[in-house]
């Protein structure tokens, strides 16, 4: 087959995904624009009619206008999107916004390279005329090395302006009240501690502000005992819901025939002892006992158990990790970013910001060369992954070119007698869609490698994740797959000409670029619009809860459980795409348009899913989107590769040696810019936690400086002292007027809101001077000075008014103990039943179990309900 016939075929593999996307995208979004007026339970449940999440999270109602929608949704201020979505979910929102306008700027490459590529070429058809393949005159590399310069040049320079910015925002958000006075923001957790240091005393010793120490302590046999008392625990609530539906489904039998159960107030009346719940309570081939009888008996034991072994916690030997919580935020990160110990591999790792909840506590015992070694054990696994994970990668690449692989085998050819549509569906659809299927089955995978890796929190396991996958999607996803579709693609060359084949797969390598244009359709419109429909969302709720969930409370946890975003697997995924549209993008433009309109379509999913329908995952403070831009520079190294290797091929030594000058730019930029941000994504710095005027509180720092005492009160700065008196004057009447304003927002937001304005916190303007006051409406001024317009000051302007508000705290002893330490029995909730059988429970267990049957009841129908929340 000619390669104009090729060429011509991948062109309509192309179309035909198009068409196949168009119309799963169609349906999609027809299915959501009706089933969103009557299903707000998976369409909108963070809204008001329900309530799930806390007030400042819920979201106004969109319009019912089946476009209108579109246009509330993106005209929602970043102050409301930061909100209700948190740091992780704006950033990653913001991260599809600005490459979905990047790639939108970068149409105006096809004003230069889509002529040039496409006249007088190699004579290309479809799709591939358009490509760098069809250039037969190597001088006309140079419009691509040039237009390469200025593309990657402006793309390095938004991801150091989306740095500058992430640095502000997180500054600004971790310094507001809301974050400084969190526990975990003055809790710093350090591992590798040496034994003299581990007692809840001597660290007082080394740092100052300390307010409580918790050295990790746990013990095997009271993890396994608290876990056996809650099993035990939730058999019981599942026998007793049991029990009584039985009765209620009696009772209502016995009265359609008319018939009296007597007595009336016994449970035995209405379920015979022969049909209580029963269950095995020694192993498989034990006998079986009543149920509720056997829980009766067993709980009691395991409280007395759980109880003495809670009492000796204190003698269980200590892990070697340490919780310090210290009195502020200040005090807390000059230890965290502190050199704490002379000794190598002591006190360190340490890691602030994680909830007591996050903590995966068997990985507090590790020793450091216990911890290198699962390091390294963890690593080998995922290269080994991968490198195995590439055979069915590969098959996919392959089925993406059966057209140029039927060229040399002839049995293959059957399949281009196919119909065209159908032939379009086998080449164009099957292989994006298996490749989107084997991507789906890494995450586990790499979550457990996390795991043994040693990553201390779940938010440690995601980072992790987001490292592993992004290196597997690059590799399997894009590396594999683009060499097997452009080695098929030219096998019959290459079979001719094995001494040639690098030169080979250079010169075809933009043949691979259709199938990523395949794979942009389906994330673009048949993922994005998949996220909007929600099929998942709706067949675990009415669906799989209809069939599974038999007890109040767990129709309860269905109804109340929120779906939330895995960062460490969804964001690569969108990071991977940026990198194959920068790879392809001037050596296949027409990419750009596909890439364009995929990230705005998922864009406006995961706003409406992130704003309505999801709840923060666990709070890794935006560190996932620095992480996803610097690995976007994967997809500049790769394209300014690709390009050197084709001018090699082409032997266009000038654009050769004007392309490794421009790489080696790349290099250095990429340097200096983790040089730059490195240390600061980690931190806050301490200018953003203490007041510069030396006089004000922050809610980072209760108390003065040293500046007043040792500048302002000594007379020879009289002169200054007083100019500064009225400056700080005026910040005071100042930061009055934003109380004011803050409280108002506050008021407007929820008017019923009790506010206590003592715990209403503003930070002094003098914190945050920086003295550049540059004033422009110029929007090339604005993107050129990030500096100006995206420093501290400006993103001070987009934190939420309720952010300025201090969370109530309650003081734990047991705050950063190990959870079954001061772990209490469960309670059990029953349904209340018309015949009373359920207080006739309730006394027989009262004194050995917390038992209720407020909020539950039983309908019409005889199925269980709940009226309210869980009273235990």
């Amino acid at each position: 087959m000619s390669e104009i016939a090729t060429s011509s075929q991948s062109t309509s593999t192309v179309v035909s995904s198009l068409v196949a996307n168009l119309v799963l995208f169609g349906c999609f979004v027809a299915g959501y624009l009706v089933l969103r007026l009557k299903f707000n339970r998976i369409y909108s449940p963070k809204s008001s009619s329900f309530d799930l999440v806390p007030e400042d999270q819920k979201p106004e109602p969109l319009p019912r206008d089946p476009i209108r929608w579109i246009f509330v949704l993106l005209t929602k201020p970043d102050s409301v999107v930061l909100q209700q979505s948190g740091l992780d979910g704006y950033f990653f929102l913001r991260y599809l916004r600005t490459f979905a306008f990047l790639f939108l700027f970068g149409l105006l490459m096809w004003i230069i390279l889509l002529p040039i590529n496409a006249a007088n070429g190699l004579g290309n058809k479809g799709f591939d005329q358009l490509s760098i393949a069809n250039v037969k005159d190597h001088h006309r590399y140079y419009a691509h090395v040039f237009i390469g310069w200025i593309w990657y040049g402006a793309v390095m320079y938004v991801i150091y302006r989306e740095l500058f910015f992430y640095n502000s925002l997180k500054n600004v958000v971790l310094s507001s009240p809301k974050y400084a006075t969190k526990l975990s923001s003055k809790t710093v957790l350090f591992q590798g501690v040496p034994d003299t240091l581990l007692d809840e005393k001597q660290l007082f010793k080394v740092f100052n502000g300390v307010k409580r120490i918790y050295v990790a302590r746990t013990s095997r046999k009271l993890e396994q005992m608290v876990s056996e008392r809650a099993a035990v625990v939730a058999k019981l609530e599942a026998a007793e819901n049991k029990l009584l539906k039985m009765a209620v489904k009696a009772k209502m039998k016995a009265d359609k025939k008319g018939l009296l159960l007597e007595p009336a107030d016994e449970i035995s009346a209405y379920v015979p002892e022969k049909k209580r719940p029963r269950t095995k309570t020694g192993g498989f081939f034990s006998k079986k006992a009543d149920t509720i009888r056997w829980c009766q008996e067993r709980i009691p034991i395991l409280n007395q158990e759980v109880k003495q072994q809670q009492k000796k916690f204190r003698h269980v030997k200590p892990l070697n990790s340490i919780f310090v919580e210290f009195e502020s935020q200040y005090h807390a990160q000059i230890a965290y970013q502190a050199t704490a110990s002379h000794n190598p591999m002591r006190m360190a790792p340490a890691y602030i910001g994680y909830e007591p909840g996050d903590i995966n506590w068997m990985n507090l015992r590790m020793f450091w060369w216990e911890r290198i070694f699962r390091r390294a054990l963890s690593f080998a696994a995922i290269v080994a992954l991968i490198v195995f994970w590439a055979i069915p990668v590969a098959f996919v690449g392959v089925i993406s070119n059966f057209t140029y692989l039927a060229d040399k085998l002839p049995w293959l050819r059957w399949i281009e007698n196919l119909p065209s549509q159908l032939f379009g569906v086998v080449t164009g659809i099957l292989p994006t869609a298996l490749l989107s299927l084997l991507m789906m089955l890494l995450p586990m995978i790499i979550r457990a490698l996390a795991k043994i890796s040693g990553c201390i929190s779940t938010q440690t396991v995601e980072l992790y994740t987001q490292n592993a996958y992004f290196g597997f999607l690059m590799v399997n996803g894009f590396l594999v797959t683009a060499l097997a579709s452009s080695a098929t693609a030219t096998v019959t060359k290459i079979v001719e000409q094995p001494t040639s084949a690098m030169g080979i797969l250079a010169d075809k390598l933009p043949l691979s670029s259709n199938f990523y244009i395949s794979y942009l359709i389906l994330q673009g419109m048949t993922v994005a619009g998949g996220a909007l429909f929600q099929i998942v969302g709706l067949f675990l709720y009415y669906i799989l809860g209809y069939l599974l969930d038999s007890t109040v409370r767990d129709k309860w946890n269905r109804y109340n459980g929120l779906g939330s975003v895995s960062w460490g697997t969804v964001f690569p995924i969108f990071t991977q795409l940026a990198c194959i549209t920068l790879i392809y993008s001037v050596i296949s433009p027409l990419i750009i348009i596909f890439a364009c309109v995929a990230f705005f379509l998922i864009y406006i999913a995961y706003m409406h899913n992130l704003i309505y329908c999801f709840v923060p995952s666990p709070d890794t403070r935006g560190q996932h989107f620095p992480r996803a831009l610097f690995q976007t520079f994967t997809g500049i190294y790769i394209g300014q590769v690709c390009m050197l290797g084709m001018f090699a091929v082409g032997k266009g030594w000038g654009p050769i040696v004007l392309q490794a000058i421009g790489t080696a730019a790349t290099v250095f930029i990429h340097i200096h810019l983790s040089q730059a941000f490195n240390h600061l994504l980690k931190v806050v710095p301490l200018d953003a936690m203490r007041a510069l005027d030396g006089i004000s509180n922050t809610p980072s720092y209760i108390g003065n400086s040293e500046f007043k005492s040792k500048v302002l009160d000594k007379k020879r700065y009289r002169k200054y002292d007083a100019k500064f008196e009225k400056e700080y004057q005026n910040e005071q009447v100042r930061e009055h007027e934003i109380h004011e304003e803050l409280l108002n927002d506050i008021k407007s937001h929820d008017p019923e809101a009790n506010v206590n304005e003592m715990k209403l916190s503003v930070v002094p303007l003098l914190a945050d001077r920086d003295y550049k006051t540059t004033e422009s409406s110029n929007p090339i001024v604005k993107f050129m000075r990030p500096d100006v317009f995206l420093n501290f000051r400006h993103a001070k302007r987009l934190l939420p008014a309720t952010f300025m508000i201090e969370p109530e705290q309650k003081d734990n002893k047991h705050a950063y103990d190990a959870p079954a330490i001061s772990a209490e029995c469960p309670g059990v909730w029953i349904p209340r039943d018309p015949m009373n059988l359920a207080e006739t429970e309730i006394r027989h267990l009262e004194g050995i179990v917390r038992i209720s049957d407020e909020n539950a009841a039983f309908n019409k129908k005889g199925e269980i309900v709940f009226l309210g929340k869980p009273p235990n």
